[in-house]
């Protein structure tokens, strides 16, 4: 259960990284935007540690306090959880 989870976890984690990225892009060139929602919804499914990655490897939403504190706060439970199946 835990492997199908992380597996699960990783994908989720990559879409919402490629998904930062391309919102970077993005707002960069003024172009339409992602919803934060669609972000959140996301980080909250299962992607929050690619989240994380995407603020800071694409310095994108680290000055939103919602994203700042949620996606690392996020990311935590799920590493939590995902450690505590794998005992």
């Amino acid at each position: 259960m835990a492997q199908a989870l992380l597996a699960y976890m990783t994908i989720v984690s990559i879409v919402l990284l490629t998904m930062m990225g391309l919102d970077k892009s993005r707002a960069k060139k003024h172009e339409w935007r992602i919803a934060e929602r669609t972000l959140f919804v996301l980080a909250i499914a299962g992607g929050a540690t690619g989240g994380v990655l995407g603020m800071y490897l694409f310095r994108h939403k680290t000055r939103h306090n919602t994203f700042a504190f949620g996606f690392p706060l996020l990311a935590a439970i799920q590493i939590f959880i995902l450690v505590q199946l794998w005992n």
